[in-house]
């Protein structure tokens, strides 16, 4: 067996310093590249999937605009008006929205995970199945909003204006509702376990086959309301108000079952 001589280890050295420094240079070719492109996406035109993520959009006027599947992680949106824009299938994870402008918005599909949307207005806009998971929707205006099967899971709605919005099917469990104006909407087969509700206003809303176990309901108001085979098993009703609400085989607090005729309270 040939020894490896001073020469031969001087060439062998060389040569795997050459090939470590072509990788170390295509690496760094890439990290610059990568960083150049991610810098970028901030002043990338509007369109289908583009990447906003952590971008700072405040105020701006993005109305009609096809942003669908667009990368929205993080990104500052609040005042911004999105009026009548796509955002379907959008990732809008821990953005900010709050009081942006966003009536008749196309976003069903779209995640909201976390999201500030404080007093947003929503006002006819389409998030049927839109994950709003922990997200802060405070005095928000969905009036007239379609939100089927939307999950709002510990989500914050205190004082939102909810009237004639469209919550069938929807996952409301232990989100805070307290003082939320539902007059009209539809909740049929909702779950709201654990949710708080107190001083909420719910005249004429449709909870048919809603699911309301140990839902917080003390002092709301459910005049006219549909609540047909409802179950509100240790529910809090403290005070709460059923004129002329239809009982219809609902599942009282103490599991009753409501007779089919019964109105007002349960018999």
């Amino acid at each position: 067996m040939r020894v490896m001589g001073a020469g031969d280890y001087t060439a062998a050295m060389r040569a795997v310093t050459g090939q470590c420094g072509r990788y170390v240079f295509t690496l760094l070719v890439m990290l610059v590249g990568t960083s150049g492109m991610a810098w970028a996406a901030c002043d990338d035109p509007p369109q289908r999937q583009v990447n906003w993520r952590g971008c700072d959009k405040q105020g701006q006027d993005l109305r009609g605009l096809d942003l669908e599947g667009a990368v929205l992680i993080r990104t500052n949106l609040a005042g911004a008006d999105l009026s009548g824009a796509r955002l379907t299938g959008a990732d809008l994870s821990f953005a900010n929205l709050s009081d942006a402008r966003a009536e008749e918005v196309r976003m069903a599909g779209a995640r909201l995970l976390g999201a500030n949307l404080q007093g947003v207005r929503l006002r006819g806009a389409v998030l049927d199945g839109v994950a709003a998971d922990r997200a802060d929707l405070s005095g928000a205006k969905l009036i007239g909003t379609r939100l089927h099967k939307a999950s709002f899971y510990q989500t914050n709605l205190q004082e939102a204006d909810l009237s004639d919005a469209d919550l069938a099917d929807a996952d409301l469990k232990q989100a805070s509702l307290t003082r939320a104006v539902m007059n009209g909407a539809s909740l049929a087969r909702a779950v709201l376990d654990g949710a708080n509700l107190e001083y909420a206003v719910l005249t004429r809303a449709n909870l048919e086959r809603a699911r309301l176990h140990r839902a917080r309901l003390a002092h709301a108001d459910l005049r006219d309301a549909n609540l047909t085979r409802a179950s509100l098993v240790d529910a809090d009703l403290f005070e709460t108000v059923f004129t002329g609400a239809r009982l219809s085989g609902a599942t009282w607090v103490d599991r009753r079952r409501c007779l089919l005729d019964a109105v007002t309270r349960c018999r």
